[in-house]
């Protein structure tokens, strides 16, 4: 299994879309996406490089394997 890299703020975007989460606000330096189900929303920052820590903080939040991750990923060019 390969390691999760940090990734473009529009990669993770098109990967929690792929997932169901559908946009909900943009704030000052971040998106925010929900998903019907899921109680804590998803926060993607808009960083050219958007860490690893964050990234698997947001997929533990949607209840994500690293299987689905890399398979999405695939789909969105990463």
């Amino acid at each position: 299994m390969p390691r999760i890299a940090a990734q473009h703020w529009k990669t993770l975007e098109c990967i929690f879309e792929k997932d169901g989460f559908i946009f909900e606000r943009r704030g000052s330096s971040h998106n925010v996406y929900s998903k019907k189900g899921h109680v804590s929303p998803i926060i993607i920052p808009r960083y050219d490089n958007v860490g690893i820590d964050i990234i698997k903080n947001n997929m533990r939040r949607a209840g994500m394997t690293r299987e689905r991750y890399f398979k999405l990923l695939a789909e969105c060019g990463g």
